[in-house]
């Protein structure tokens, strides 16, 4: 569970206090903005995921109910702010392909083309498994920690990395980016 300070700081800006709901964002930003990054891999996105997931975390704050650790709890939120900035960038993305025009993007490098080929690899293998991938192998959480924070059971997240692997396995591999 949490420590106490950090369960004072939440049930004190539950209560309205703004000094301690910044303090509370303050101590778990490096977790949210190095989460945010570890989805899009790219340092301005990822600062507005996170500054997406503060607000979230003030409108939603009241909601917290102790029933799992906080940091749990601020995963979900991360990732559900993180999904919201997917689907907006595939909307931006279909709306410039629908364009006349090809839109140069200059400032992509051969290591953000080679993540976006693993991440998009992950996205085809189906429902959940970047989620579970980004929790585990990135974040190094638990498979028990990672079902928490997804709602799903510690058994849900094994078979979910053990379908990822296989299938990942069967795959062409990614070109290396500096072969």
């Amino acid at each position: 569970m949490d420590d106490p300070q950090t369960t004072v700081l939440i049930r004190r800006a539950q209560d309205g206090n703004a000094s301690a709901f910044g303090e509370l964002v303050d101590s778990h930003y490096d977790t949210i903005y190095r989460f945010a990054w570890k989805w899009c891999r790219h340092r301005a996105n990822a600062e507005d995921i996170a500054q997406q997931a503060c607000i979230k975390l003030a409108a939603s704050l009241a909601q917290f109910r102790f029933e799992a650790a906080f940091t749990s709890w601020l995963y979900r939120l991360v990732v559900s702010c993180a999904q919201d900035w997917q689907r907006s960038q595939q909307r931006h993305l279909h709306a410039e392909l629908s364009g006349d025009e090809p839109q140069p993007d200059d400032s992509r490098t051969e290591d953000a083309i080679y993540i976006g080929q693993l991440l998009e690899q992950l996205e085809s293998l189906g429902e959940g498994m970047k989620e579970t991938a980004l929790l585990v192998h990135a974040e190094g959480l638990s498979h028990a920690e990672a079902g928490a924070i997804l709602g799903v059971s510690e058994s849900t997240i094994s078979w979910r990395v053990h379908t990822m692997r296989k299938q990942l396995q069967r795959r062409e591999p990614l070109a290396s980016i500096h072969a």
